[in-house]
């Protein structure tokens, strides 16, 4: 058994496919349209054929105050790993991104964590190697 699929809601999926891409560096995998529905999903270019992050639209009320709830206590909608979190936090940055915590050395990781602009804390992690 595989994770291939986890999804984020967000107040924009456009927006958000802009912030994913151009900001993060994740490629479009899926994007798809049935009448109102949008199915887009994003992934890494590091594992293209791995796990897909889907970009689901917030538009039903139960979605939409799941979301308004995490952002506003604080809680990350994602986490991702990296090896660089200096590296990623500068090139994600200079691209516009919006901080909460510069990477920040913790127990077990340097942790940073940003918005999406699309309603959503996100984290990434660098593990520490013992």
């Amino acid at each position: 058994m595989q994770i291939k699929l986890t999804t984020v809601y967000v107040d924009d999926q456009e927006k958000a496919l802009r912030f994913y891409t151009d900001v993060l560096g994740f490629v479009k995998k899926a994007d798809y349209s049935q009448g109102p529905f949008r199915w887009l999903t994003v992934a890494s270019p590091e594992e293209p054929n791995g796990a897909e992050l889907q970009l689901a639209l917030s538009d039903k009320p139960a979605t939409k105050a799941f979301q308004q709830a995490m952002f506003q206590q604080g809680e990350r909608a994602a986490m991702f790993y990296t090896d660089d979190a200096q590296g990623d936090y500068e090139r994600i940055r200079a691209r516009g991104a919006e901080f909460t915590m510069p990477p920040t050395d913790v127990t077990y990781a340097t942790i940073a964590v940003l918005s999406d602009t699309c309603g959503n804390l996100l984290q990434f992690s660098q593990l520490k190697r013992w």
